[in-house]
């Protein structure tokens, strides 16, 4: 029953945080009730070859968007990785140049950090909108870890929309069967709901287990699945 309940707080964050961290995006955008039900797909630390690719072509399966917060780092080796995404509809948020923990980084090295993933996105989103009068969404911003402080949340909600989320996949996870994965997450998951995977090599075995699965059992229950 511990195990169970454990398993319950990590998968779904208490509303505690939510107060905490005051301004944070916790679930997606309120729909009509007569709408479909929608949830938001997100990955993190991407984008990478051969995960992200194989994440793409899951998505398309299911014409589903998501949202792929990625490192800028990453999207410096490959550029074309993150076009393809732009180009198939989904959107493409900042997760740090580096992936900066804010509780082991100075205040002001975090937001130069913040600042060089933006100007790559920036780039590599003026290419796919093809002219200078496109009108740019608010850009979206999620720390690494979950990790923030007070004083950059305030700093970086002038210019972002920091997107937290309401339900972990806990894919990372080395220890957690891809089975049990699974299972905890659509045990958990609500209408409306930020669901946050990664496409990264470490949760590979999770992720190819998960997703597919997810999307066919969510979009059999009638969802849609839309970026942020």
């Amino acid at each position: 029953m511990r195990a169970r309940l454990d398993a319950a707080l990590l998968t779904r964050p208490p509303r505690l945080l939510h107060a905490l961290l005051p301004g944070c995006e916790w679930t997606g955008p309120r729909h009509a009730l007569s709408e479909a039900p929608i949830i938001y797909l997100t990955f993190d630390d991407g984008p990478i070859p051969d995960e992200t690719p194989w994440v793409l072509e899951q998505l398309a399966l299911f014409k589903a968007k998501a949202t792929f917060f990625c490192v800028g780092q990453n999207l410096e080796r490959y550029p074309d990785i993150a076009r393809a995404a732009l180009a198939a509809g989904h959107r493409v948020g900042n997760h740090t140049h580096q992936h900066r923990s804010a509780w082991a980084t100075g205040r002001a090295s975090y937001l130069a950090d913040v600042a060089e993933c933006q100007v790559i996105i920036g780039e590599l989103e003026g290419v796919r909108a093809g002219g200078a009068d496109y009108q740019f969404p608010r850009s979206l911003f999620r720390p690494p870890y979950g990790r923030l402080t007070w004083s950059l949340l305030r700093d970086l909600r002038a210019d972002y929309r920091v997107i937290m989320w309401s339900v972990l996949t806990r894919d990372y996870n080395p220890s957690l069967s891809p089975e049990s994965c699974l299972r905890d997450t659509l045990a958990t998951v609500r209408p409306g709901d930020v669901l946050v995977f990664h496409d990264s090599q470490k949760a590979s075995a999770r992720l190819r287990f998960v997703l597919p699965r997810v999307l066919a059992h969510l979009a059999g229950q009638g969802y849609q699945f839309s970026a942020l």
